[in-house]
Order: structure tokens, then sequence, then C-alpha cells
């Protein structure tokens, strides 16, 4: 009888356990939902201006200055068009990178250098490389999927919900996990840290400023810091706008080349 009391009480924590786990994975899903949402999606549509400053570690210093557009393409925040253009410096300017969210295969992501006249198609295993020599890659600037990860609520504060995310195919990215600082109020990601494999904190990023346009809260200011080198990258959002009525056919190969003027203004 003692025995059988033992295996019914360990089948029930068995079960109570699959049960608040199994419920702490849903509320982390519903988390992370909202904070893509807030992060990549909000409105129609979205142009902006924006500068980043690449520090290295002995604080030399260079700049990038693009227009950027998004169009959303489904209502599900799934499938998404990004188009940037590079105003500056010489070096780069007029360089375009392009990418297509798609919810059943892989993203498409072109690069286009003006300099060789060449459109470069960017592999899904370059999608965690450096963003044209910042410290963001070029994951970070159009989003990752929510399905190629799986979600943990870690813990929740007055302020913030910490959600731990681990890839499904660790052979495909270089971090082992990541933890996300959702805003409760906004769903915004206010912070970002990525771990590798010997589970160093390897890049932070962090939201150091947030304002409401058009009825959206918007992060102006953001940083991508590299922990072991020591590096970092500033980004500065302006002239943000939503739900411009932006045409799904500027986000095409032909405008790689002939960008079109009148939404980059």
């Amino acid at each position: 009888m003692k025995n059988i009391i033992r295996i019914t009480s360990t089948l029930s924590l068995l079960l109570i356990s699959s049960f608040i786990s199994q419920a702490n994975g849903a509320e982390a899903i519903e988390i992370v939902k909202k904070a893509i949402h807030a992060a990549y999606y909000q409105g129609d549509d979205a142009k902006a201006r924006a500068d980043m400053r690449i520090i290295d570690k002995q604080g030399r210093e260079r700049t990038r200055s693009v227009s950027m557009l998004r169009k959303n393409t489904s209502t599900d925040d799934r499938n998404q068009k990004y188009y940037i253009f590079f105003r500056g410096p010489a070096d780069i300017k007029k360089t375009v990178f392009m990418a297509w969210k798609n919810s059943d295969r892989e993203d498409d992501r072109w690069l286009y250098l003006p300099a060789l006249d060449l459109v470069k198609r960017i592999a899904a295993s370059d999608e965690r490389t450096s963003f044209v020599g910042s410290h963001f890659f070029y994951e970070d600037v159009s989003g990752r999927g929510i399905n190629e990860d799986t979600h943990e609520l870690l813990e929740e504060s007055t302020d913030y919900y910490v959600i731990k995310s681990i890839p499904k195919h660790p052979d495909l990215v270089e971090f082992t996990y990541f933890k996300n600082w959702v805003d409760k109020k906004t769903y915004l990601p206010m912070k970002t840290e990525y771990f590798n494999k010997n589970n160093q904190l390897y890049r932070t990023y962090t939201v150091q400023k947030v304002s409401v346009i058009d009825g959206y809260p918007t992060v102006i200011d953001s940083q991508m810091d590299d922990n072991l080198s020591g590096g970092k990258t500033i980004l500065n959002y302006s002239d943000i706008k939503y739900s411009q009525g932006l045409p799904e056919d500027i986000f095409t190969e032909r405008y790689l080349r002939r960008p079109a003027k009148k939404y980059l203004q």
C-alpha cells in the first residue's frame, strides 16, 4: 500500500509539474507574440530615418545613415517586407538591404552593392552575421520568428516579464539561449541578453528611449554591445511615420538598383 501511495504521489507531482510547465510555456508564447508585434509590426507599414554609430573597443567610430521602409503583408504578424537604403557615408551610399519574412519557408534577404552593381542573396546561414559592419546582425533588423525557439517565462517583476528562449535548431545559430526583458505596459523588449555555448553573455541589446508616435510606443534610441570585444553600435531613429500606404511593389528586386526616392525622403 505504501508503494502504491508513493507511486501515486510521484505521478501526481509529475502531472502537476507538467501542467505548470505547459501553462508557463503558453503564457510565455503569448508574451513573445505581443513583444514581436510591438517591436516589428505596429501599423500597416512604417518609414523612418536611422543613424548608427559603430564604436570599437579603442573608441574609434564609424557612422551609417539609412532610410527604412517596412510593410506588413499579412494580418497575423508573420509575412512582412523591409527595404533599407543607405544614405551614407560615401563608401556604402546607395547600398540597399531588402528582406521578405515568410511564414511558410525561410526568409528571403538581398543586399545590393552599387560599387559592383551586384545583387547578392543572403543565405539563411548568414542571417546571424554583422549587418554592414555594425554590432547588429541581419536577423536583428527584421526579427526572429516565434516558432524558431521554445519560450519560458523565467520571472515577472512589477515592470517586466523575463522570457528565456532556446533555439529549436541550435546548429543554425551561435547562441544557446537568450533572455528578453519585456515591458509589461508596452510589450516592447527593453533588454536582450545572448549567451554562447560556454554560457557567457556575449551580446546585449538595450533600449535607451521610447516615444509614442502615431499612438504606438516606439523605440527611438537603442544600443547593441559586444560583451566580449568591448565594441558597441548605437542606433537612433527619427522621422518615424506609420501607415503611410506604401505600395508593395517597391519591395522588389527591380527597386534595389532604382530606389523609390519618393518614399525615401
